[in-house]
């Protein structure tokens, strides 16, 4: 109320929990402070405590004359110092009884058991306290105020009490609340945070596990500006909103599944822990996970994946990322893959292409002004574009990844990989806004369709190319261009990000620390090389061979004949999906334990089967082929292709279809490192210039939420 007490004041505070924040206050003008506590039934103050400037809790000190305290446990034993009991208080003060109550005074008013005195009495105050070090006593809570979490008896006003140390926390309530779709209690934690101050999940959960075990820790924190209170002040904990099970605010950034392993482990962990997204570097724990929801996440996962997974390795690898890697890792070991570390490699000799980059260069060779493997991107950018330090950002990045710095070159007919040592990279600007707005945007369109069209010349670096398009003061066009020979859809990712990073760090002149590289994309190469003579390599291949021999080709109704050769012509059908039909994706897909492009895969093999008659289907798809943690942050061409083989025979329920396409799918990424180039030299099917071999229809799953450009103070459209 902004009332300040002058500094001969002594001020006495009683009848209710003295928090050390307005206890703080009271101190600021020198006044002396006294800390009351006492119930009603002891003549209303039975300890006192003089509070000075110190860090937690206040203490409720020590017994007033002729007034005895004992802090008991259940027993009505005398509990240790920092041990928990209740009060139980005696001396001159106490009351007889209540009136006309006999029962209620026999509960409460209790014989001393270690009295020498016949019939003395002690009041059982309901209230939990401890003995500090130094003897004063601190109260925790109501013994009313506990509830059972897993098995063991939690004090929430100790929870409370070590919430309240942490310097962003103004106030808070933890309650045990039922979590969703079950009867098991979990802690909710809810916070009213100081004004100006930022409290972390993360910090709150760190604080916790320093001084409270794992099963007094809360699944989930909910902040408020305010705690609903009573007509009379008190905390209405009716009146606290559930948690959202949202994912929390966590000092990562949140990260979306990257592979389908991943997705599948996040998916479990979502059911579980009953949150609606998890990225790939969330703490388990920290998400709320306990010891039993670990042993519930294992279970599921041992009979998603059919593998032996031990419940310490979630507490040892407690990341998506780190998990699925390791799950990833016991799928291949049960298949006899095992894959070796990438390493760097000297560079003063031939460098080869990977496989990928073989294919793509022979068909470059076949034909140069071949476009199809461009990948185009147009951004419209509003703001104040600083145009140099966009230039020094590209040629910053330039410099960080030597796939933008590699050409290919021919040594005795044989494809080779040259990186330049340095390449000094000019950021064209054409200046449009002379024009009218109609025929600027007629420009606008023409300049990013014949770039788009343009060929590369493969023996120059660099193999990609930018060029900006000015219309007006804060009004430009940034037309971007790759060779797929060095790049692909998540390589764009890294390198939207690690530009929007270097241009903010260039417009601020400070040095950007961007995560060294442990390898680089020529390092793959070789990698890939080596590991296709080895014994590994024998098994994928194996594998391949087994799953796609006697593969017949999708015949397809078309409405004219097929021409001789491909011609690489076709056209784009958009539809929106409702937000309806997804969340019953999403539903079908938990209950199934299959992600949804498992679902919609086999969906789109009925569709197929029904147009072909056929029951042997065979679909393409991509995979990122960053299945490697060497591989985290290098830009280049690492995308590789699945054929899927899915057998509809027998008339299988949907049900039953899923769980084909999901053994499909998971044995198809335990084998996923052999490229699909080789599989089709080893495979040897009949050359058929009209088809593409193998498989005819792709279907692939793209999150391209990532694929966006953004720069500080810009607002940016991706065209």
């Amino acid at each position: 109320a902004g009332w300040r007490a002058p500094k001969e004041f002594k001020i006495l505070c009683g009848g209710e929990f003295l928090p050390r924040e307005l206890a703080d206050q009271l101190l600021e003008d020198g006044a002396s402070l006294w800390n009351l506590y006492g119930p009603t039934e002891t003549t209303i103050w039975s300890s006192i405590a003089k509070v000075g400037p110190e860090k937690g809790p206040v203490p409720i000190g020590r017994p007033i004359a002729n007034t005895q305290i004992y802090i008991l446990d259940s027993h009505l034993q005398p509990v240790p110092l920092e041990v928990h009991g209740e009060l139980y208080i005696g001396g001159d003060g106490l009351a007889r009884g209540y009136l006309n109550r006999p029962e209620l005074t026999a509960e409460r008013f209790v014989v001393i058991p270690f009295s020498d005195q016949a019939g003395s009495r002690l009041y059982r105050t309901g209230d939990l306290a401890r003995y500090r070090p130094d003897g004063e006593m601190e109260f925790i809570g109501r013994v009313d105020n506990q509830v059972k979490i897993r098995g063991y008896r939690v004090e929430l006003g100790e929870i409370e009490a070590t919430l309240n140390q942490h310097v962003a926390v103004k106030q808070c309530v933890v309650v045990a609340r039922e979590r969703e779709s079950s009867e098991e209690k979990e802690l909710v934690g809810y916070i009213v945070p100081n004004q100006g101050s930022v409290a972390s999940v993360s910090d709150l959960r760190s604080l916790l596990r320093q001084k409270l075990p794992d099963y007094m820790i809360p699944s989930a924190f909910v902040f408020l500006n305010a705690l609903p209170l009573t007509p009379n002040g008190k905390v209405d904990r009716s009146k606290l909103p559930p948690p959202g099970y949202s994912r929390p605010s966590l000092d990562q950034g949140f990260v979306e599944p990257r592979s389908e392993i991943e997705e599948l482990v996040a998916q479990v962990w979502r059911e579980v822990l009953k949150l609606d997204k998890i990225g790939v570097y969330d703490n388990f724990f920290e998400l709320g996970g306990h010891s039993l929801l670990a042993t519930r996440v294992v279970a599921r996962l041992r009979t998603n994946f059919d593998i032996d997974l031990p419940l310490r390795k979630l507490f040892e690898l407690p990341t998506v990322a780190a998990l699925a890697e390791h799950v990833d890792f016991l799928r291949r070991n049960q298949s006899g893959v095992s894959v070796p570390p990438i390493m760097p490699v000297p560079r003063d000799g031939p460098l080869p292409l990977s496989f990928s980059q073989q294919r793509l260069w022979f068909l470059h060779k076949l034909n140069p002004e071949f476009t199809a493997y461009n990948i185009p991107a147009v951004f419209d950018i509003k703001g104040q574009l600083n145009v140099p330090a966009l230039e020094r950002a590209l040629n910053e990045i330039i410099m960080r990844h030597e796939s933008l710095r590699t050409s290919i070159a021919e040594t005795d007919g044989n494809p080779v990989q040259q990186i330049v040592p340095s390449v000094t990279f000019t950021l064209p600007v054409v200046d449009l806004s002379h024009l009218p707005e109609d025929q600027a945007a007629a420009e606008v369109q023409r300049l990013s369709i014949d770039d788009a069209r343009k060929p590369y010349d493969i023996q120059n670096a660099p193999l990609m190319r930018a060029k900006l398009l000015r219309l007006g003061e804060q009004d430009h066009v940034l037309i971007l261009n790759f060779h797929h020979i060095v790049s692909d859809g998540s390589s764009l990712v890294i390198f939207y990000q690690e530009v929007a990073g270097l241009y903010k760090a260039s417009l601020e002149e400070i040095d950007v620390s961007l995560p060294p590289l442990q390898v680089q994309y020529v390092d793959y190469a070789v990698w890939q090389h080596d590991w296709f003579q080895g014994e590994a390599c024998e098994s994928q291949l194996a594998y391949w061979k087994g799953q796609l021999s006697d593969v017949s080709p999708l015949n397809l109704p078309t409405d004219d004949e097929r021409p001789l050769t491909q011609t690489f012509r076709g056209a784009r059908r958009s539809k929106m999906l409702s937000v309806e039909l997804i969340e019953e994706l999403k539903d079908l897909s938990r209950r199934a334990g299959v992600t949804r492009f498992m679902t919609l895969l086999a969906a789109f093999n009925l569709l197929l089967s029904r147009h072909t008659g056929q029951e042997d289907i065979v679909v393409g798809s991509t995979i990122a082929g960053r299945n490697r943690p060497e591989l985290d942050g290098v830009i280049g061409f690492f995308i590789n292709a699945l054929a899927l083989r899915t057998d509809l025979s027998g008339n299988p329920s949907f049900i039953d279809l899923l769980k084909r396409v999901r053994e499909v799918c998971l044995d198809a990424y335990t084998h996923q490192d052999l490229p699909f180039e080789k599989v089709v030299e080893e495979l040897n099917p009949q050359r058929d210039f009209s088809r593409n071999p193998l498989f005819q229809v792709l279907f692939n799953w793209a999150d391209v939420s990532e694929r966006v450009l953004t720069l500080p103070g810009c607002e940016i459209v991706k065209l």
